[in-house]
């Protein structure tokens, strides 16, 4: 399994991403969906990485700075066909790691708070991130969890 920054507008990479919007819209009330599409992800002051294996996309992740204290993980997706093989803790430990060397002394997120949403919640947990408030232009919202860790 290799991890690499990709082009989140690259064909294989749009599908996951797609797949991704459709479980958020069947999970979530459209007001509560922060998932970023294909387009959004390439935006100035966002990173996204794949981790493929023998070139086929399992997961995607990405990073966007807040400010130059402050990070989030966004679009952390592994591919149905992947799921329980550490995709997932791979790239957010990818990410932390990169938070880090950028310097960040927060990373944050949001994700649900549906059962869908448990293993997520549980990754994080078991990455030292706990719970806390909105931040970044979020609000309080029953469909919404709210993630923190301090980065060394």
């Amino acid at each position: 399994m290799v991890i690499g920054q990709d082009d989140p507008l690259r064909g294989d990479v749009v599908a996951l991403l797609e797949e991704h919007l459709r479980d958020m819209h069947a999970t979530s009330p459209a007001e509560s969906v922060h998932a970023l599409d294909a387009t959004a992800l390439t935006a100035p002051g966002l990173t996204f990485w794949t981790l493929r294996e023998r070139g086929a996309v399992l997961g995607t992740a990405a990073l966007k700075e807040i400010d130059p204290e402050h990070g989030e993980i966004k679009s952390m997706r592994t591919a149905a066909r992947a799921r329980r093989r550490g995709v997932a803790g791979r790239l957010l430990d990818h990410v932390v790691r990169e938070a880090t060397a950028r310097g960040y002394g927060r990373l944050s997120l949001e994700t649900g708070t549906q059962d869908f949403f448990a293993p997520a919640r549980a990754l994080y947990a078991s990455r030292g991130f706990t719970s806390c408030g909105p931040f970044e232009g979020y609000v309080e919202d029953p469909h919404s969890a709210f993630f923190t860790r301090r980065l060394p």
